[in-house]
């Protein structure tokens, strides 16, 4: 039952990318010449998001915290990552910012199409030089008032905990001297885990969004120390998140 379940879902995504597709292409021409930061591509993905996490009988999404962003303020957004189903989610937040992904996404049709029309950021994680201009691309972006996305981990989780972070995003909130935006997502690694294909029966997705925190409030210029500061808060804040959601059941 959980094979056919999961076909419908996944024929259902992939008719709605071949339905909304050619809008999109169509736009992102129309606005190429004047949408220099592409928030127009943005909006239109958030919206093709929202519509289709909405529609799906296989997950109910319940977002916390959406306000704590204060619009008009430049972030490091920061999540966990259980799932390749994240990026869906993340989206329906309707935060404008620019996702930072690994290079090899951009060889998968139409969602490395839309990477590039949305003009986001990749980055080749085994390649050093591909690291530093992805870095400097992401200090402009945060210069020019655009937030960024990304998921420290750099990977999806095997068993859906927070594991080590990457300096990267703290670097960048550091040298900027921009706050960082936490977001933690539970659920999705239940729904559809890492290198999985199959939809696990019927889960609530949470996205709980916590207070912004400037980069000096740990004590630390150190990245790598505030890597582990925000890594040791978020865990203990998705145990808080469980231990409710566990309460409501």
């Amino acid at each position: 039952m959980a094979v056919i379940k999961s076909i419908i879902v996944w024929l259902t995504g992939i008719l709605f990318i071949l339905l909304f597709f050619p809008v999109t292409f169509i736009v992102w021409l129309i606005v190429l010449p004047f949408d220099r930061d592409r928030k127009v591509v943005h909006r239109i993905l958030v919206w093709q998001s929202l519509i289709l996490s909405h529609c799906m009988p296989v997950w109910k999404l319940k977002i916390e915290g959406r306000s704590k962003a204060v619009p008009g303020t430049t972030y490091v957004i920061i999540s966990n990552h259980q799932s390749i189903l994240d990026i869906l989610f993340l989206n329906c937040l309707m935060y404008r910012y620019k996702w930072i992904s690994k290079i090899e996404n951009k060889r998968i049709p139409f969602l490395g199409w839309y990477l590039m029309m949305a003009d986001y950021l990749t980055v080749d994680r085994g390649n050093k030089e591909s690291k530093e201009k992805m870095m400097e691309e992401a200090y402009k972006c945060l210069q020019r008032n655009i937030s960024l996305m990304m998921f420290p981990e750099g990977t999806r989780s095997f068993d859906r905990e927070i594991g080590f972070f990457k300096r990267g995003a703290f670097e960048l909130a550091i040298s900027t001297k921009k706050p960082i935006l936490p977001v933690l997502i539970d659920g999705t690694g239940e729904i559809l885990p890492k290198h999985g294909l199959v939809f696990r029966g019927y889960h609530r997705v949470t996205i709980q969004v916590l207070d912004p925190v400037m980069p000096g409030s740990f004590g630390t210029d150190d990245c790598d120390e505030l890597a582990l500061e925000f890594s040791k808060m978020m865990k203990r804040e998705l145990y808080e998140l469980r231990k409710n959601k566990d309460n409501l059941l």
